[in-house]
């Protein structure tokens, strides 16, 4: 039992109480099952939970009055130009006639709703939250572009009657102070106050109590409060939610990448875990075969979640007006198409040495001692190479955000 214990001790060492991304039940059934040797039942806890996680929704409603960017805004949130495949529809005058389902392209599960335009004629404050479906969002999000009015305010107000989260959004802060950047007093800070002051005052007059106000430019949206946005949101929200909505956010700042990066190291025990068990099995190549699929499974869904795939940067490099080429030209690590089992089966080998996986093979034959065996060797070595592929993705991720940004400076100036 003693490499049972090593597991154990990895396991439940940094995290005394609940583990990340289980629930207190789920973290005891764990517990027990390490504890009596049961690996297998530990992996089913951690699968079932690991589905649990994948078919979580996170529906966000934004919700305007007609001309405020809100299409654009949808697209930012998105990580996604107007032009690109699957954008919402932008255009002058109101285009949302119901509520608009647009899902998240890499977690599907993320789904953003486009509402029609309060005040329009077929959407009255009274009966709005009625007929927009109030009941199956997570939040809200109320844009404005030029100032907000009694709309916004009686639409906040009965969302939090209702018990649910609402955010007040200034958009199109960029022409703002394009319009004023030629003034001899302009000053880029004393504008975006000016701005913020005339919102919150204007809330406050229509009923609305010490109410925060975010200003954001959807064509440079890591700028001005939207990082401060999402660290609101993510503050906000459940475990499960904020996990698959951070990942689903777009890669345009470092603090999201450094919680991404925080969030994905935090589920590489489960990896880890899933591998162990398998490798207690005393069946011929079976433990060396799941920890390759387990090792692309998740070398992939961090190269997509830090968006290092083909799509990703045709989209990044669309909008800050660089080549693709030149973006991947600081990328160390695969590509998320690149990774295969002959590159992960490649890494153990470097990992490990050659020896390991006939090791493991054979090993794994002997009758509990070397079940064992291989079962703390596998969670050692999926724990490690997950950890340190994660490391270089997030690193590649810095880089490529560095290089987007200088262009963005370069062509400003």
């Amino acid at each position: 039992m003693e490499q049972l214990k090593v597991i154990y001790g990895k396991v439940f060492t940094k995290h005394r109480n609940t583990l990340p991304g289980l629930s207190e039940q789920e973290t005891d059934d764990v517990k027990a099952a390490i504890e009596t040797g049961d690996l297998s039942l530990a992996a089913y806890v951690v699968q079932r939970s690991d589905e649990r996680l994948k078919k979580t929704e996170l529906n966000i409603a934004i919700t305007v009055e007609s001309g405020a960017g809100k299409s654009s805004f949808l697209n930012a949130l998105r990580g996604l130009g107007d032009e690109d495949e699957g954008s919402a529809e932008t255009g002058v005058v109101e285009t949302t006639k119901e509520p608009e389902r647009y899902q998240h392209s890499k977690y599907p599960s993320v789904i953003f709703w486009d509402l029609p335009g309060i005040g329009t004629p077929d959407f009255k404050p009274d009966t709005y939250l009625e007929q927009v479906t109030f009941s199956r969002y997570d939040f809200f999000i109320i844009l404005a572009s030029e100032r907000f009015r009694a709309n916004h305010a009686k639409l906040a107000q009965e969302i939090r009657k209702m018990g649910k989260k609402f955010y007040f959004v200034r958009s199109k802060v960029d022409l703002d102070l394009y319009n004023e950047k030629y003034r001899k007093s302009f000053n880029e800070e004393r504008t975006l106050e000016k701005i913020r002051n005339d919102c919150v005052n204007n809330l406050s007059r229509e009923g609305m109590s010490s109410p925060q106000v975010f200003l954001v430019s959807s064509r440079e949206f890591q700028k001005y409060d939207s990082p401060k946005l999402q660290k609101k949101l993510l503050k906000e929200l459940e475990s499960h939610k904020k996990h698959i909505f951070l990942l689903a956010l777009p890669n345009l700042s470092q603090p999201i990448l450094e919680k991404k990066k925080k969030a994905l190291q935090r589920q590489i025990w489960k990896q880890a875990l899933k591998s162990c068990s398998i490798a207690a099995v005393p069946l011929p190549a079976l433990s060396v075969k799941c920890d390759v699929g387990i090792l692309v499974d998740n070398m992939r869904q961090y190269c997509e979640s830090f968006g290092l795939d083909d799509i990703s940067l045709i989209i990044l490099a669309s909008q800050v007006r660089k080549s693709v080429v030149e973006l991947k030209y600081v990328i160390k690590s695969p590509l998320a198409k690149e990774i295969s089992k002959e590159m992960a089966e490649k890494l153990l080998a470097q990992a490990t040495g050659e020896g390991l996986m006939v090791v493991k093979h054979f090993v794994s034959m002997i009758p509990v001692v070397g079940t064992v065996f291989a079962a703390e060797r596998s969670f050692t070595v999926t724990y490690k190479m997950l950890n340190s592929f994660l490391d270089g993705v997030a690193e590649d991720a810095q880089r490529v955000l560095i290089k987007a940004l200088e262009t963005e400076e370069k062509a400003s100036e």
